[in-house]
C-alpha cells in the first residue's frame, strides 16, 4: 500500500521499495525454514515408543509365550511330536519385533528368536497381519503345523509344513512352507518387514539356526502360529 501511495504522489519510491522489500524478505524465509522443517521431520526422524510401552508389551508377550508353552506341551503329547523343542509365532506383534521363537521344552526356555514375516493377502504390502485358510489367498493361517520334511524349492531349502487345525487344514495344498528370504532382516526394525505369500519367512540365517533344532529333534516340531 505505501508503495502504491508514493507512486500515486509522484514522490522518490526507493524509501518506500526498500521497506517493502525488506519485509517479504523476511516472509520468504520464514516459509524457506518451514519447508526445511517440515522436509527433516518426515525425512530424517524415526518413530519413537515410550520405554514404558515397550516394557508393557514385552511383558504381555512372555505371559503369552509361557502359557501357549504348556498348552503346547500337552498337545504334543497328545500327538506324538517332538518333547525336545517346539517353534512358537506371535503374529499379534508388529513384523519388525522378533516374534518367532525356539522354545526348549525340557526347561520351557526361549533359546533363540528371530523376525518372520506374514502373508501380504495378495495385496502390494500388508502392515498388519490378516489370516485366512482359503486356497490361493496368500494370507497367513492361524494354528498349529507340524514340520515335515526338508526339500529345496523356489527360496531354497525350505520345510514341508502340515496343518493340523481347521484355521490351517489347506497349508500342505497351499505350498504353505518354512523358508527364507533375503528381504528378511537378521535383527529388528524401525519399520515392518516385506510379506510372504502365506509362508512363515525367515531371514536365510536364522533359517540355518531352526534348522539345527529341526534336525536334532527326535520328532517332527510343533510349528504354532497364533
Amino acid at each position: 500500500m505505501q508503495l502504491f501511495l508514493c507512486a500515486f504522489y509522484m514522490e522518490n519510491p526507493k524509501p518506500c521499495i526498500k521497506p517493502f522489500m525488506k519485509r517479504w524478505a523476511f516472509i520468504v524465509l520464514i516459509l524457506l525454514s518451514i519447508i526445511c522443517l517440515t522436509y527433516f521431520y518426515y525425512t530424517k526422524t524415526k518413530p519413537l515408543q515410550s520405554p514404558i510401552t515397550n516394557k508393557v508389551v514385552k511383558k504381555e508377550n512372555q505371559q503369552i509365550i509361557q502359557a501357549k508353552i504348556l498348552q503346547a506341551k500337552k498337545y504334543i503329547t497328545q500327538n506324538n511330536l517332538s518333547n525336545q523343542y517346539c517353534f512358537l509365532i506371535n503374529m499379534q506383534l508388529p513384523s519388525n519385533k522378533n516374534r518367532m521363537y525356539v522354545v526348549n521344552l525340557k526347561n520351557d526356555s526361549i533359546v533363540a528368536k528371530g523376525l518372520v514375516a506374514h502373508g501380504s493377502c495378495n495385496t502390494t504390502f500388508l502392515k498388519n497381519a490378516q489370516f485366512s485358510n482359503t486356497p490361493d489367498c496368500g494370507c497367513s493361517s492361524l494354528g498349529k503345523y507340524k514340520v515335515g520334511y526338508k526339500y529345496k524349492g523356489q527360496f531354497g531349502e525350505a520345510f514341508k509344513l502340515y496343518g493340523l487345525d481347521s484355521s490351517n487344514s489347506n497349508a500342505f495344498k497351499r505350498y504353505i512352507v518354512l523358508h527364507s528370504y533375503e528381504c528378511v532382516p537378521t535383527a529388528e526394525q524401525d519399520y515392518p518387514i516385506c510379506n510372504s505369500l502365506g509362508c512363515p519367512m525367515v531371514a536365510p540365517l536364522f533359517l540355518q539356526t531352526l534348522q539345527q533344532y529341526i534336525q536334532i529333534s527326535n520328532k517332527p516340531i510343533l510349528l504354532w502360529i497364533f
